[in-house]
């Protein structure tokens, strides 16, 4: 009966997403009368009045604004109570009413009006219920049931809220960090623009005036401004290779973002190593992809990421404990081999059906300038 939320996207991640499957309960509305020796006609007609009357109140409940929520809650309740008396299976909607509950109100308003609505329910089957045993007998029924309704739709709910704040500080952080490197990249620009054009300005200028008295003298400030504009091209280009690099640092933190959006834990290990940029650039692609796989196929609960110093270069080993068996020509994997022989590593791939994924990759700190 309850309608617990998915974990994919903001708009699947909805208590309301799927009212349908809490139709599969109306059945216990008619069991009563599975069993029942003399069915009276009335018994049956009532309980398709009350169906009929349900329907619309509860799938218009998961669709009207907030306001108006718990008045329908109280009219579902009002159809229960309404039934009872002609059939028990009418607390069949005192516990649609208990679910309903836990979506409209608050945790505290829901226990409090759950009692009240058990307690009225008691006190109705006391009165139709021709032995105080099957009264209490489905009093007790409906309080089990009840509780792990709401309990069930509270926790959906705070769960729901969770997510839903993680995903605005998600967005918060990503939109901080945008704003941060907006102001770094013009920083770098205007330190590193500002100054070159400057010169490249004032030798224009100055060969215009040499250009008719010393034609050398014009020439050689040409060469110059030529020197200076190829020197910026090339610090232009590396800029940009920084701009659209991202550290591995900022990496993990955008990773540990997306893997609690997925519910997965992040535990990371990694020694203070000075990483030239293109060896930082392309573990933290590593990281992204590895990651990216992990929240997809792997179905794992926690990650673990180690960075480490040896002999030989740097190792870093990304390990989940997800289902494993990862294809080693799919998932990405071809374009981390690529970063990896980029920098003139290796990667190794470790993934037994039902172990978990561990990539170790090992690099030289800083990859060959033939390379580069």
């Amino acid at each position: 009966m309850s309608n617990p939320p998915s974990t994919k996207t903001a708009d699947e991640d909805d208590l309301h997403s799927k009212p349908w499957f809490g139709l599969a309960y109306l059945i216990f509305v008619y069991l009563p009368l599975v069993f029942w020796q003399d069915r009276p006609m009335k018994a049956v007609l009532a309980s398709a009045i009350a169906t009929v009357v349900f329907l619309p109140l509860y799938f218009g409940f998961y669709r009207v604004d907030e306001r108006y929520r718990l008045w329908m809650v109280f009219a579902v309740a009002a159809v229960g109570y309404g039934l009872i008396p002609f059939n028990p299976g009418g607390n069949t909607f005192i516990i649609y009413a208990l679910a309903m509950l836990a979506i409209a109100v608050s945790a505290r308003q829901t226990i409090v009006l759950a009692v009240f609505f058990v307690l009225l329910m008691a006190l109705e089957f006391w009165w139709v219920m021709p032995s105080p045993f099957l009264a209490l007998g489905s009093v007790a029924v409906v309080a089990v049931i009840g509780t792990m309704v709401v309990a069930g739709n509270i926790y959906s709910r705070a769960r729901w809220r969770r997510n839903a704040e993680l995903r605005l500080t998600q967005d918060e952080v990503r939109r901080l960090a945008s704003m941060a490197e907006r102001e770094r990249i013009g920083r770098d620009l205007h330190d590193l623009l500002g100054h070159t054009l400057s010169v490249v300005a004032l030798k224009s200028e100055l060969a215009g005036k040499l250009l008719d008295r010393d034609v050398e003298a014009a020439r050689a400030q040409i060469h110059e401004v030529e020197t200076v504009a190829r020197q910026a091209l090339a610090q232009v280009r590396e800029a940009v290779a920084g701009i659209r690099a991202t550290g591995l640092q900022a990496e993990l933190a955008s990773a540990r973002l997306a893997l609690l959006s997925a519910e997965v834990r992040l535990d990371q290990r990694l020694a203070p190593l000075a990483l030239e940029p293109k060896v930082e650039l392309a573990l933290a692609m590593i990281v992204r992809e590895a990651v990216t796989n992990v929240i997809r196929h792997a179905g794992a609960r926690q990650v673990d990421v180690e960075l480490v110093q040896e002999a030989s270069g740097l190792r870093l080993v990304i390990a989940d404990d997800g289902r494993g068996g990862v294809d080693r020509a799919g998932n990405g994997l071809e374009g981390m081999r690529e970063r990896v022989r980029a920098i003139a590593g290796s990667l190794e791939i470790e993934s037994p059906p039902g172990g978990g994924t561990r990539l170790v990759l090992r690099a030289p700190l800083a990859p060959e300038r033939s390379g580069s």
